[in-house]
């Protein structure tokens, strides 16, 4: 699966990074705390998140992860954006909660444990 079909099937809005959309999804991952990120995801993965800081590119970079989706409504800034759009991370936005999001991606069997 793609980044892009991801938007598709869900709705998501695209912040930063388009040009990232053909990406290949190989799994998921959600949390918060960056280190945790930065030591359990693995690459290719989506990150969901609440977060919209600029550190939330710089793990994706780090990590190699598909794309990183902002849940619960937030929004990245502008300097975020900016960042992402240079580095070609998309940086996705849902609006509802994160719990909501990852049940509906394991449900449907595109993202795994």
């Amino acid at each position: 699966m793609r980044v892009r079909d991801l938007v598709e099937h869900y709705g998501l809005g695209v912040e930063a990074g388009a040009k990232g959309l053909d990406r290949m999804v190989s799994s998921g991952y959600c949390g918060d705390l960056l280190s945790e990120v930065i030591s359990h995801a693995g690459n290719g993965s989506v990150w969901i998140t609440v977060q919209g800081h600029q550190n939330i590119v710089a793990v994706a970079i780090l990590r190699d992860l598909a794309a990183v989706i902002i849940a619960s409504g937030n929004r990245p800034d502008e300097a975020t954006c900016e960042k992402a759009e240079r580095e070609g991370i998309p940086l996705l936005t849902f609006p509802g909660t994160t719990y909501d999001l990852v049940g509906k991606l394991f449900t449907a069997g595109l993202v795994s444990s």
